[in-house]
């Protein structure tokens, strides 16, 4: 017989969520950008293993999405079942993002594994709001990573979006620019090359946000760990 999984009551989840809460971890997460109005301070490997307890479970995710607080909106996104949301839903919870954290644990752990992912990492990367914004260009990085069946092809209209935004000077959006241009470029050969090339006209812009961005990305494109691993020749050997 199957090992039977154990699974998790909404009660039993935040009983456990109270009697792990730490109120030092919640008052030391604010520097580090982790600013959610209600928290318990559990670290994230705690909630994954509590996630996996749980099992996934739409009904359960949309109950701790509704509870709003760090923790249980973190569990909502891992244990949503990907095919049963919708883009309205993913647009409520986009609108609830108020800091880093927030956003990327959404889109790592639920969004890019729906059919979605794609479509919404163009449309908020185009977004005036910082965090949905972020959300857009963290989806690609993401999708550089995850999506092992897409081609190259499919991620070359990334770059002139990249190349667009690269000059903005909020932090969680460069930061995000940047991720996205460093995972791209990683993924293969041909899109190494694209993506230097890209940084290269980035470096060139009259902002000092894009400078960044630019300088940053070359330096992990550029080092011969990348290299090698796409087994590209190191100019220097030439």
């Amino acid at each position: 017989m199957g090992r039977v999984l154990e699974t998790m009551t909404f009660d039993e989840i935040i009983a456990e969520l109270e009697a792990a809460s730490d109120p030092a971890a919640r008052a030391g997460m604010a520097r580090f950008g982790i600013t959610p109005e209600r928290a318990y301070g559990i670290k994230i490997p705690v909630l994954r293993a509590m996630a996996r307890r749980a099992g996934r479970d739409h009904a359960l995710a949309r109950r701790l999405w509704a509870r709003d607080t760090r923790e249980t909106r973190i569990l909502a996104c891992m244990i949503e079942e990907p095919d049963k949301v919708d883009e309205k839903q993913l647009e409520r919870m986009a609108r609830a993002f108020t800091y880093w954290e927030s956003c990327d644990q959404c889109c790592m752990n639920l969004i890019e594994k729906t059919r979605f992912a794609w479509p919404l990492a163009f449309a908020w990367s185009e977004r005036p709001e910082e965090t949905h914004k972020r959300a857009g260009f963290v989806l690609m990085a993401r999708l550089a990573v995850s999506d092992k069946k897409a081609p190259d092809a499919d991620f070359e209209p990334f770059f002139e979006i990249i190349e667009r935004h690269a000059g903005d000077g909020r932090n969680l959006v460069k930061k995000a620019v940047n991720w996205a241009l460093r995972q791209i470029g990683k993924r293969s050969p041909a899109l190494h090359g694209m993506a230097v090339e890209c940084a290269e006209r980035i470096a060139a812009q009259n902002a000092r946000a894009a400078r960044w961005v630019a300088a940053d990305a070359l330096r992990e494109l550029r080092s011969p760990a990348v290299l090698q691993r796409l087994g590209i020749e190191s100019p220097a050997s030439r």
